[in-house]
């Protein structure tokens, strides 16, 4: 019989830590997850989602973030993330027939480079028809990493593209259509978000996973001082009204926080200890009403499960009025991304 200990990231180095489910009956929209292919970047399909989200809280919806997943493999080359699209559609309508206990993929949003103005309303139309009424918006991300090899998913999109014409006119024309703008970056590009919500300020953005304070390369033993500015930072961009801040996202290998690298994933107490103070400033920054909690599932399961992810959540929540409770964890993901709960 072997002794070794569980792999770092799998189903049984999850299950070493079970909790009861806090406050089971709250419901709660997923704002932001993704999906692959079984041979995609990080393999988590309908049924990887459904396991997820069928352990313990009470998920009525989910919406999954653009990933770069399951592009059309040939066709027009701007047309090509359309195939993400389709493929989100086929998932969530195999999760109604074969798993209709699983919450609904309510709401899209996709990617399409928003500096090609010339195609530019013609992928936002193939997105919407292949959408088939999810479809609700473009992530075409600011980040770009200062020491990618310092990273376990690193990104390195243009350097400068917050102040790109091209690029902030198709950030406006999603707004003139109704449609929203995510953006994931890293904390010291928060200014250049910044920029952008007040250079389109008709579009409605949302800010991904807290502008993701890195702890890793040359970050490393730098939390403290990053928090500083940081708290600086999202002051700044909750005055701006077309902003709303996505709370999570967190647990990523490359925040620096360590937990996939441990023998056993932490407890939510042991969570909530080490990142609470980023969701409260947040909260306290935008209000309830202008903040979500998010998943950021599977990237997140690198370091937690989802009911102890969302036990923690509930944890951190608890301070605050039920019905501020309902706008995190409900009511502002169903405004944003117009879901109907």
């Amino acid at each position: 019989m072997s002794n070794a200990a569980p792999a770092h990231g799998t189903q049984e180095w999850l299950d070493q830590v079970v909790e009861p489910i806090i406050d089971p009956d709250r419901r709660i929209i997923d704002p932001h997850h993704h999906l692959w292919r079984p041979d995609g970047a990080l393999p988590y399909g309908p049924n990887e989602l459904a396991f997820d989200t069928a352990s313990g809280h009470n998920v009525v919806a989910t919406i999954f973030i653009e990933c770069s997943s399951a592009y059309r493999a040939d066709g027009p080359r701007h047309l090509r993330p359309v195939g993400e699209t389709e493929f989100v559609v086929e998932s969530a309508e195999y999760l109604a027939a074969e798993v209709p206990s699983s919450p609904p993929i309510a709401a899209i949003v996709g990617h399409t480079d928003l500096a090609d103005t010339e195609h530019l309303d013609e992928v936002l139309d193939a997105h919407v028809e292949a959408g088939k009424g999810r479809f609700r918006g473009i992530r075409d991300a600011l980040a770009r990493a200062t020491e990618p090899e310092a990273m376990m998913i690193p990104a390195v999109n243009a350097e400068g593209k917050f102040e790109d014409p091209a690029f902030i006119a198709g950030v406006k024309r999603l707004g003139e259509r109704g449609l929203t703008y995510d953006t994931w970056h890293y904390h010291h590009q928060n200014h250049q978000m910044l920029s952008l919500a007040k250079a389109a300020p008709d579009t409605m953005m949302v800010l991904d996973h807290f502008g993701t304070p890195c702890g890793v390369g040359q970050y490393e033993g730098k939390r403290d001082e990053i928090f500083e500015q940081w708290k600086l930072d999202i002051s700044a961009l909750a005055a701006c009204d077309n902003v709303v801040a996505k709370i999570g996202g967190l647990a990523m290998p490359d925040n620096g926080f360590g937990y996939h690298l441990n023998a056993a994933p932490p407890t939510s107490d042991e969570f909530v200890s080490a990142q609470g103070r980023y969701y409260l400033h947040t909260i306290e920054a935008f209000g309830p009403g202008r903040c979500m909690f998010e998943s950021n599932f599977p990237v997140d399961r690198f370091s937690l499960s989802f009911p102890v992810l969302y036990n923690g959540l509930k944890k951190i929540a608890a301070q605050f009025s039920d019905a501020e409770q309902d706008e995190m964890f409900l009511g502002t993901a169903a405004r944003v991304y117009a879901i109907e709960i």
